[in-house]
């Protein structure tokens, strides 16, 4: 056998003298070789020289390709017979001094083999194994069939047949690589080792890999270590252009169709999930390899020509070769492990830098612990603890007493809101539509058919409910009753993880979890013990939920490294435009809040002016909410309906709250007894007198003065809408407020705690008033939740706003033009009237119509017909499509006989004997109502689309590490 060696070179001196001596300590030395220099700025072409010779070195320009440069050497070798072999060398690539010998003895021992290779392992660890032979997955992605980070322990030692090898270190006949044509010219650097194997296997040559041969990769290009005119700052596209290329340039032509499709829409997923992990640059490389490939198919398809001609014979079967069909699932579930463990690091990270802030705040080891006072664990502590995590789930929520409270409350809780599952309706909350599409339909759409049609914009929350009911299965009832049966443990997941991170920021040893749990149950039972729960107001209900969220985002603006403190204005108002679409006056008072949080800052320290990471994150968090809202605060100022920024979801009008309720935390009639809002009130008072935490406390009741002011303030105002008149939500305040309160309450505790056992001896009066307190507070939560259970009403009742017969509800459905005119009230108290289409008004709809102005000539028709009906007023309603009329109980005599005599007009039968109802004998105008999107619309749709995928990914933890460069 001869060998002859090629070594190709690119500024690869850091390299090249390892790579070199492993050349010459070969047990079986070469027998010729050829270097390469493909235009070296450093001293790679003297380092080859001085080992090679002068005339063994070729230079080339830096734009020569891999496939080029071997091209290159074999015109410059000539050829000694069939039994010439080529041993191609990368300069980042130390071959072991038994490399070639054990891939020659394979050769020797398997003489049907023609391609061989050796084991690659990472250098200069030189123990990670990088490649035993490689394959591609039908997703275009390199597949080693190794675990990542795998330490080579023999395990892989098997000579065996696999699809391809990589160059550096392949050992392949001269004669195959010659009939094949090389490597493809258009896979410059990387990609053109499966593309040849690939070849090779469907002309029938084998390839083995022979682990007995050993070399060490530092994978210089794939790395990003080394730059050159061919990879650029661009590797992953490079990369991804060369799987993309190499996939459809091989596969089977039966096979081609459908691996496009799946090529194209993976690619996209791809791309989507690497912004989801904030690695932008490596999702435009995605995008643009798929543009590059898919926008030149004449060179796939002369590649494939190409392939077809060389064959002499009919194709092999490589599919034994090729990687798994299972193989992208298991790649989805490592993301998805990668992300979560992204999440969680980024947990851990937070919690190591405050648990270091913690030490070096500490006093030395050797001062005094006083006694009942918690201290530093010592290393045989942490051991035990660490032994403790091994432990089994099970053992360790039995052994815990906390956890199983927690686990108790939240069972009572899923209990208690029985009556929420299913499909809910009543009180301020509508029926749901028939289907996720409605939601989708309402909010894409400019124009609406509601009532007499309106371009009030849908309330912003819709789209949260179309995204949530197409991810549960396109079950609006679902959305609807998932919030309200989760409300309670979702709110106190997140009054927990707030109420920690504030008790470490006050105390750095934490809130006492006894005190954090009773904190976290009794923030937790605010939506239900106010009555917004029982009253069907979900947008308080999820804004309770919400705002610990939101809280717990912000305080990432006071971390230490700007980089952190952006990512959290992102998160931040990402959260707070959550939380506005169901209660816009969140935003408005954020950003009163942070004006005066600003001011004073200001005020304090003037240098901040000039930090723009100081206040820009705030700013930023604040002026995206507007832009994520866009499709609805856009129109909703455009159409005067401005009105909606003070209201909530859901039906109106709005209940009014009184001061005592406000300060108790009720609204309306549904809600739990005074006094247990009360309780949380006084201890919210009592937490002001501990002086260790009388600051943060102090500021927890500036909030609550300034939410008060505001909520004075609204109290005094009446919003007179098209359709109704009502009072300004306050649920916002109500949350605030007794969150506020329950976070002093906490922070107070937390100092009467250290107190207690912090002192060697206390006066009886100081241990029984705390005990005491302790007492009347956890009757707040427990009572809560016993009333809720036993005692708490609830108006999930039948909905009967717009009751009509079963057959006009049905004829509705059919088309926008069946409308039906609902009339209530007599004339002596005054009339209203409502149009009824489609399935009537559902959960988004109710915001728009009673926003939506008043149409005059409906109002003039609906007038004249319920006191002088004409024939021109009933044919008036043919043309509006108005197909029924009914007089709903009690109906008015007067208006009833009038409407009998009217012309135009049949009797229809009703449900109820004390209900009317009427047919319009009149042609039905089709286009009398209609429902459009838009070219403004599309514009805030795509602009919103925009920032939401520009907020999650700024947001979202990072997973990927960017590459070292030289």
């Amino acid at each position: 056998m001869i060998v002859s060696a090629i070594l190709v070179s690119h500024d690869g001196a850091r390299w090249l003298p390892a790579v070199l001596a492993g050349v010459r300590r070969q047990q079986r030395s070469i027998d010729r070789g050829v270097a390469v220099d493909t235009g070296s700025k450093d001293s790679s072409a003297e380092l080859i020289r001085e080992a090679f010779g002068t005339e063994a070195v070729l230079q080339a320009p830096s734009s020569t390709t891999f496939p080029a440069a071997v091209r290159l050497a074999l015109a410059h070798l000539e050829p000694t017979g069939d039994d010439e072999w080529i041993w191609l060398l990368h300069d980042d690539a130390n071959p072991d001094p038994g490399a070639l010998a054990a891939l020659l003895a394979a050769a020797e021992a398997h003489p049907e083999a023609d391609v061989l290779g050796p084991k690659l392992r990472e250098w200069p660890s030189l123990r990670r194994m990088l490649e035993v032979g490689v394959t591609i997955s039908p997703t275009g992605r390199r597949e080693t069939g190794l675990e990542r980070g795998e330490y080579d322990q023999g395990q892989h030692d098997e000579v065996r047949p696999v699809l391809a090898v990589n160059t550096a270190g392949m050992l392949v006949r001269r004669r195959v690589l010659e009939e094949l044509d090389g490597f493809d010219e258009r896979l410059a650097v990387f990609g053109n080792d499966i593309d040849f194997g690939w070849r090779a296997a469907r002309a029938g040559h084998t390839t083995l890999v022979v682990p007995q041969a050993v070399v060490f990769h530092a994978e210089a290009a794939h790395r990003g270590v080394r730059r050159t005119p061919l990879t650029g700052r661009h590797t992953h596209y490079q990369e991804r252009r060369a799987a993309l290329f190499t996939l459809l340039a091989n596969v089977e032509s039966r096979r081609l169709l459908g691996l496009t499709i799946r090529l194209a829409l993976g690619s996209v997923l791809r791309m989507l999930g690497f912004l989801l992990v904030r690695s932008v640059p490596e999702a435009l490389d995605e995008l643009a390899a798929l543009l590059n490939v898919y926008g030149h198919p004449g060179q796939v398809r002369a590649a494939r020509a190409a392939r077809a001609r060389r064959r002499s014979g009919p194709p092999r079967d490589v599919r034994g070769l090729l990687a798994p069909w299972w193989v992208p699932y298991r790649h989805g579930l490592d993301f998805l492990s990668d992300l979560a463990s992204a999440v969680l690091g980024q947990a851990q990270d937070v919690a190591e830098r405050r648990r270091a802030a913690r030490v070096a705040d500490e006093p030395a080891a050797t001062a005094t612990i006083r006694p009942g006072a918690r201290r530093p664990a010592t290393a045989a502590e942490e051991d035990e603890e660490e032994l403790y995590a091994d432990t089994g789930l099970v053992t360790r929520f039995l052994t815990n007493p906390l956890a199983i409270a927690l686990t108790l409350f939240v069972v009572l809780a899923l209990v208690a809101a029985r009556a929420g599952f299913g499909e809910i309706q009543g009180g301020a909350l509508s029926p749901v539509p028939q289907s996720v599409s409605d939601w989708w339909r309402l909010h894409l759409e400019s124009h609406h058919p509601l009532g007499s049609g309106t371009d009030v914009p849908a309330p912003a929350y819709v789209l949260v409910f179309a995204l949530l009911g197409t991810v549960l299965g396109g079950s609006p009832g679902a959305v609807v009753g998932a919030l309200m049966v989760l409300a309670v443990p979702l709110t106190l997941w997140g009054a927990w993880r707030l109420l920690r991170v504030v008790g470490r920021l006050v105390d750095p040893r934490g809130l006492p979890r006894w005190v954090l749990a009773w904190g976290a149950t009794t923030y937790a039972l605010v939506p239900v013990t106010s009555g917004a729960w029982g009253e069907g107001r979900f947008g308080t209900v999820a804004l309770a939920m919400l705002l610990p969220w939101v809280a717990h985002a912000a305080l990432g603006f006071a971390d230490p490294e700007p980089d952190r403190r952006w990512r959290a204005a992102w998160r931040t108002g990402l959260l707070l435009a959550l939380s506005a679409a169901f209660v816009p006056g969140v935003w408005l008072f954020a950003l009163l809040a942070a004006a005066i949080v600003v001011a004073a800052g200001f005020a304090i320290s003037p240098r901040l002016l000039a930090d723009r990471s100081a206040w820009g994150p705030p700013a930023l968090a604040l002026g995206v909410v507007p832009l994520l809202m866009a499709p609805w605060f856009v129109p909703l100022l455009t159409t005067g309906s401005a009105s909606g920024l003070l209201l909530e979801s859901g039906r109106l009008p709005v209940a009014e709250a009184d001061a005592v309720q406000l300060l108790t935390g009720r609204l309306g009639e549904l809600g739990a007894p005074w006094w247990l809002g009360g309780i949380v009130g006084v201890l919210a008072v009592v937490a002001i007198w501990p002086r260790l935490t009388r600051v943060p406390v102090t500021i927890c009741w500036i909030i609550a003065l300034a939410a008060a002011v505001v909520a004075a303030a609204l109290g005094l105002v009446t919003l007179h809408l098209p359709a109704t008149s009502t009072p300004p939500s306050l649920g916002f305040f109500v949350v605030v407020l007794q969150g506020v309160a329950v976070v002093a309450t906490v922070l107070g505790a937390d100092a009467w705690v250290r107190r207690l056992t912090d002192a060697a001896t206390h006066p009886w009066w100081q241990r029984a008033a705390a005990g005491l307190l302790a007492v009347v507070a956890a009757l707040v939560p427990l009572g809560g939740l016993a009333w809720w259970l036993v005692d708490a009403d609830d108006s999930f009742d039948e909905d009967v706003v717009e009751a009509v017969p079963a057959y006009m509800a049905q004829s509705s459905l059919t088309g926008a033009e069946r409308g039906v005119l609902v009339v209530r009230g007599s004339v002596e108290d005054g009339l209203t009237y409502r149009v009824r289409r489609d399935d009537g008004i559902t959960v988004g709809e109710d915001e728009v119509l009673s926003l939506a102005p008043e149409d005059a000539a409906l109002t003039r028709t609906v007038t004249s017909l319920t006191s002088r009906p004409t024939p021109a007023d009933v044919a008036a309603l043919g043309e509006l499509g108005i197909e029924y009329v009914v007089l709903a109980a009690p109906a008015d005599g007067r208006v009833a006989a009038g409407l009998d005599a009217a012309s135009g007009l049949v009797q229809a039968s009703a449900e109820d004997r004390a209900t009317r109802a009427w047919r319009v004998d009149r042609p039905l105008q089709a286009g009398a109502v209609e429902s459009r999107v838009g070219p403004g619309r599309l514009v805030l749709l795509v602009l919103q689309a925009a920032v939401i995928v520009l907020a999650l990914v700024q947001s979202a933890p990072t997973v990927t590490r960017r590459r070292e460069r030289s």
